[in-house]
């Protein structure tokens, strides 16, 4: 998620819990949506789409955090 921020995650994901919960849930959310696209478990459609909007939702409060720390930073 998010690989061109990877530095600021690694400062944010130490420094601030819930975004550390946030990530490790998105990252949770990724694996399963991709074993049951490849088959490997079994999810009605809509019940994926759901997943999927989740994980959207986690994603962009992610980056909500990451742009905020990084205005933060360059503001010093």
């Amino acid at each position: 998620m998010l690989h061109e921020y990877r530095d600021i995650i690694s400062d944010i994901k130490v420094s601030n819990a819930h975004f550390a919960k946030i990530f490790e849930k998105h990252n949770d959310l990724d694996q399963q949506i991709t074993n049951i696209e490849e088959g490997r478990e079994h999810m009605e459609q809509l019940a994926l789409e759901g997943l999927k909007k989740e994980k959207l939702k986690l994603k962009d409060e992610a980056y909500a955090m990451i742009m905020a720390y990084k205005q933060e930073q360059e503001s010093k």
